[in-house]
């Protein structure tokens, strides 16, 4: 097995856990806020361990770079949506303790 690939399963791997740990976030925390905060949060850096870990199997710099303007994508459209959901919340007054 080169260092590649044990690199990339580790990314792969540390991204998981951030996955779930926004997951984990989603489920246990009081309030909308603390959620979308966890979530937002663990869920990007996820998917750029994951980036990082898929682009150590990607055969060339255009690959790379995709993964990278996905990354992106996903960091600015995670971004907006938790602002506008946060946003909705605070509008409607929503203080609840659970979902």
């Amino acid at each position: 097995m080169a260092w590649g690939d044990i690199a990339s399963i580790g990314f792969t791997a540390v991204g998981l856990v951030f996955f779930v740990a926004g997951t984990v976030g989603l489920i246990r925390f009081p309030d909308v806020f603390s959620r979308l905060h966890a979530l937002t949060k663990a869920d990007n850096l996820g998917l750029g361990f994951l980036a990082l870990g898929l682009a150590f199997q990607a055969p060339g710099w255009t690959e790379i770079a995709m993964l990278a303007m996905v990354w992106a994508l996903a960091l600015v459209a995670a971004g907006t949506a938790a602002q506008m959901v946060a946003r909705a919340a605070l509008a409607e007054g929503d203080k609840d303790e659970r979902p």
